[in-house]
């Protein structure tokens, strides 16, 4: 079954993909949560209609973000959090203290679009996180954690 996506599915595809998914999928999740409709003949031609009408929209999108990518890019953000002797975090370091981390250096940065390498960082050092800002542009900055 072909369908279009109306929003980003996280490992399926980005909003205004077609993508093929089985039936049961599209029927019985994708298109009954809204977030996605069934890709019939009329609904490729609406769809095609409204990506070339939003091309243009995109474009000023994607320049604004490769700017914001460009000056993030030698950014390298601290984040402090209580730590034992040996360097062990109490708790975890995550996505909400990076973007606050952020904020505080005049990024505006949605928690949501930030990734880290491993689900939980438990430990004091240096570590790398991505930054998507764009379907385009992926940033890396550099954090470190810091015992408190």
């Amino acid at each position: 079954m072909e369908i279009i996506l109306i929003q980003d599915v996280n490992k399926l595809g980005q909003k205004d993909d077609i993508v093929k998914v089985k039936n049961g999928y599209g029927r019985n999740f994708l298109i009954p949560k809204g977030y996605a409709i069934a890709a019939t003949d009329s609904s490729k031609k609406i769809h095609s209609e409204n990506l070339r009408q939003r091309a243009h929209k995109e474009e000023k999108i994607k320049a604004t973000a490769q700017e914001l990518a460009g000056r993030l890019e030698g950014t390298k953000i601290t984040v402090g959090a209580k730590a034992s002797s040996k360097g062990k975090i109490f708790g975890s370091v995550n996505t909400i203290q990076i973007a606050e981390s952020l904020k505080e250096q005049g990024f505006d940065i949605d928690r949501k679009s930030i990734t880290l390498p491993l689900d939980l960082i438990k430990e004091v050092g240096t570590y790398q996180a991505t930054i998507k800002l764009h379907r385009d542009v992926k940033v890396e900055i550099e954090f470190d954690i810091i015992a408190e």
